[in-house]
């Protein structure tokens, strides 16, 4: 099988893995990703067939959805890709770079290694923040039954990964848990170049969503349906 064709299948495959989920972590979020990391990876000079490849794998088995386990994505793509005779250093490649993809608590270190799997990480974490970023967490807290925002529920900066596996809190607070922490943690100059517009545009959802919390938003201004 060609690279081309290991692309293909695993595209494919991964499409129909995913149909149907409604937490954002669908399909297309597969293919923004891809497409976030490429963009990337040509800025930066990595190996475009490795980072798309773990790009598509990177959610193939989320520990989110399969009982906490972290290590069920990069033994779901190990199983794929030895089903397609992938190369054994492509595959130990793009499981590392699996295994090491996830956010994992405010207080825990995320570095990724080699240059492929920072192309694939920001990748993935740009398409978490930015409006893009603001429907997935609202789909994941509704896909999950949890609440929009509750004032008495404060946010927390998780220090090891059990206590971030283990939150439920409000959506509001996944921004200050994670999403707003992420501009400041990818680790390629595309990355951080790409995060800041996101960035702003989520702080700025932010300011607008307290606003209208607490009925203080402005009357009378354009485009405010007067």
């Amino acid at each position: 099988m060609t690279q081309d064709e290991l692309l293909e299948a695993t595209a494919s495959h991964i499409r129909r893995l995913l149909a149907g989920d409604s937490s954002g972590h669908d399909w297309w979020h597969i293919d923004r990703v891809r497409r976030n990391a490429l963009r990337v990876a040509r800025e930066e000079g990595a190996d475009l067939f490795l980072v798309e490849l773990a790009a598509l794998l990177h959610d193939i088995a989320d520990w989110k959805f399969h009982g906490g386990d972290e290590a069920a994505g990069p033994r779901a793509a190990r199983e794929w890709l030895i089903r397609c005779d992938a190369d054994p250093d492509v595959i130990d490649q793009v499981c590392e770079i699996i295994a090491g993809l996830s956010f994992k608590g405010a207080g825990v270190a995320t570095e990724m290694p080699t240059l492929e799997g920072r192309c694939v990480q920001d990748g993935d974490r740009l398409d978490a923040i930015g409006a893009v970023g603001i429907a997935r967490a609202f789909a994941f807290g509704g896909h999950f039954g949890r609440p929009m925002y509750d004032p008495e529920i404060p946010p927390e900066q998780h220090q090891s990964f059990q206590a971030y596996k283990t939150k439920s809190g409000p959506t509001i607070n996944h921004f200050y848990e994670k999403l707003l922490l992420l501009k400041n943690r990818m680790q390629t100059a595309a990355g951080r170049r790409l995060a800041q517009e996101r960035h702003w545009f989520m702080e700025r959802f932010l300011d607008q969503f307290f606003l209208e919390w607490k009925g203080d938003d402005p009357v009378g201004k354009p485009g405010n349906g007067e």
